[in-house]
């Protein structure tokens, strides 16, 4: 779910200035751009001739050219319908989730079922890459999709949910902030996420090799499982008072010394997602 942007860092943590684009945008671009500055000179070389293909996609309302247009493509072209008045990309629809019940043991086997879902892909749009006897279009493509579909995975309410379709179900207020259109999903989509990147040092940045090494180690399953696993100790346990397979109310509130507890994690998910995007693009193109 899309929710508008705040301008938070100048502002105490309750005060929201008025929108300014859509937020997980910005999670997003982060993400995308954590990446690029941490693959090697021949991935961003890969990268950059890719993206110049990507006109052909023929979604001049998406104009992907850039990292950063490259990481919202696959939100941005989610509306657009062809001549027949049909959906041109709804087959995505369920490649940007994977529905795990966080309240039952981990496994992909239900949410991943037919291979529809953002972990499955994601191992598809490498192997797509990898193969460059493939048409640049359909590698362009798959780099765009790769690019966001990454991010989302790192958002825990697209890993994990308890029948609530990831949040969305959960009315929820942010702090004293508490428009009705909040919901559990979109504070974390958008008010919590930026918080979470405009506080402290910048996330893009070049990192050690060292701590590449450490944040990215592992494959798609095993950081499925670890986003899974946040869903439940920390996004459901912080609104449900500890418990995270208790009934949810009619509305949930997350107070100031929640928010601040929980803003580590969500800024520790975005680092990992453009740490381990960097891993799978280098795997695919270097």
């Amino acid at each position: 779910m899309k929710l508008v942007r705040f301008a938070l860092a100048a502002l105490p943590a309750l005060i929201f200035a008025a929108p300014a684009q859509a937020y997980w945008e910005f999670g997003h671009e982060t993400v995308a751009k954590i990446a690029y500055a941490n693959v090697t000179p021949q991935t961003r070389r890969a990268i950059d001739r890719l993206l110049a293909e990507t006109p052909k996609l023929d979604t001049p309302e998406c104009p992907a050219t850039t990292i950063e247009g490259a990481s919202t493509w696959a939100d941005c072209v989610k509306p657009l319908k062809g001549p027949d008045g049909k959906s041109r990309f709804g087959y995505a629809y369920t490649w940007h989730f994977q529905d795990v019940n966080i309240c039952q043991p981990f496994t992909l086997e239900e949410a991943c079922k037919d291979g529809n879902c953002v972990s499955a892909q994601i191992t598809r749009d490498v192997a797509i890459l990898k193969n460059k006897r493939l048409p640049a279009k359909e590698r362009a493509q798959a780099l765009v999709f790769l690019i966001h579909f990454v991010g989302d995975l790192h958002q825990p309410l697209h890993a994990g949910e308890k029948n609530d379709k990831g949040g969305n179900d959960v009315a929820a207020a942010y702090g004293s902030y508490s428009p009705k259109r909040f919901n559990l999903h979109s504070i974390w989509d958008g008010t919590l996420a930026e918080r979470a990147i405009t506080t402290g040092p910048n996330l893009v940045r070049r990192y050690p090799a060292a701590e590449k090494r450490r944040i990215a180690a592992g494959n798609v399953v095993d950081w499925s499982r670890e986003s899974y696993q946040v869903a439940h100790d920390v996004v459901y346990a912080s609104a449900l008072k500890g418990d995270p397979c208790a009934p949810s109310p009619a509305k949930v509130t997350l107070d100031e010394a929640t928010i601040e507890r929980i803003v580590p994690v969500a800024r520790l998910e975005v680092e990992r997602g453009g740490l381990r995007l960097a891993k799978l693009l280098d795997q695919a193109l270097g």
